[in-house]
């Protein structure tokens, strides 16, 4: 356990209990909503928690600029709900989006499904206030979309997963609703296949705004978890979406490249229908847990050669023994 958690409740809290833990040599741990992967918000025996889940406040939106200015603690679907009142969402989508902070998002630069069109979370952030290690105050950036002096200091910080200081505000980048979005889901008899597939939407040259990939036991474990059929349909399931004015347009070319991959593909009929869909992407992690202890690795690969990974996994969990499961 801990030697003691701080709760903070402002800036000024943080200030107090970094200059503290620098006096006396005490590592701090940051802890936001605890939905990190990796144990980036576990301490241990001599460490301190700076928990700023109760820094949750928005403290300003502006649909003029398209901007939030946010403390850390406000969770991503929070921020979301609250731009859309103006038309606008906050790009960054992790499958965690509903209980997972922002404040956490900028420390692991996290991503999510619509980062094939919209970037990571870097993309996203404006300006940044850090707390650095010994109380003193930073600010980095500014509240315009460009802005070309200076070192990137923005990009720095952000995925420094609490390395070089504690972020005690944000101001981030909103964009427009899209004033439409086309759903497509279409199965494959393997991975291997949906991934070719994949690469075969990006040599179409259109940009998706989700593009995800889940293989067939990672469908069998979504099945028993929700309750839905997706395995029997196929080895492998590619979930599409195109937003804005050309959605419809880029969907017919999105189906097109996908046809001569897939053994059977549909478009949702309604933004339910999406949704369910999309849930199927969102649960599959959870749904995996169900089933036994799990570890997660992401991989970056080239978009052209997502089909020779999807073998290479499989030579690996042959050789190896060791269950693989895709999705990405």
């Amino acid at each position: 356990m801990p030697d003691g958690v701080v709760f903070a409740e402002s800036a000024e809290d943080v200030v107090t209990t970094m200059r503290l833990a620098a006096a006396n040599r005490t590592p701090i741990v940051t802890r936001g909503a605890g939905t990190g992967l990796a144990a980036g918000a576990s301490a241990r025996s001599g460490e301190v928690v700076l928990d700023l889940s109760r820094m949750n406040s928005i403290l300003r939106i502006d649909p003029v600029e398209q901007l939030a200015v946010v403390q850390p603690g406000v969770l991503n679907g929070e921020l979301n709900a609250a731009a859309a009142q103006h038309g606008l969402f906050y790009a960054p989508d992790p499958a965690s989006t509903a209980i997972c902070s922002i404040g956490g998002n900028i420390a692991t630069n996290a991503g999510g499904m619509r980062c094939a069109k919209y970037g990571v979370t870097r993309e996203a952030v404006l300006a940044l206030q850090v707390i650095l290690a010994d109380g003193r105050e930073l600010r980095t950036g500014r509240e315009t979309l460009k802005g070309v002096t200076g070192y990137d200091l923005n990009a720095l910080i952000t995925g420094s997963e609490g390395t070089l200081g504690v972020v005690v505000e944000a101001t981030l980048r909103l964009r427009p609703l899209p004033v439409a979005t086309a759903t497509v889901a279409a199965f494959f008899p393997d991975f291997a296949t949906a991934a070719a597939a994949a690469s075969a939407v990006i040599a179409a040259r259109i940009q998706p705004s989700l593009l995800e990939l889940i293989d067939g036991q990672t469908l069998e474990a979504v099945d028993m978890a929700l309750g839905t059929t997706y395995r029997s349909r196929g080895g492998a399931f590619l979930l599409a979406q195109t937003d804005g004015y050309g959605a419809y347009l880029e969907q017919d070319v999105l189906i097109e490249a996908i046809r001569p991959f897939a053994s059977s593909y549909e478009k949702a009929a309604d933004p339910d229908e999406a949704d369910r869909l999309i849930m199927a992407r969102r649960e599959a992690i959870p749904s995996l847990e169900k089933l036994g202890r799990v570890s997660i690795g992401d991989i970056g690969v080239p978009r052209g050669r997502l089909a020779e990974v999807a073998v290479g996994l499989d030579e690996i969990s042959a050789r190896t023994g060791v269950k693989l499961r895709g999705r990405g």
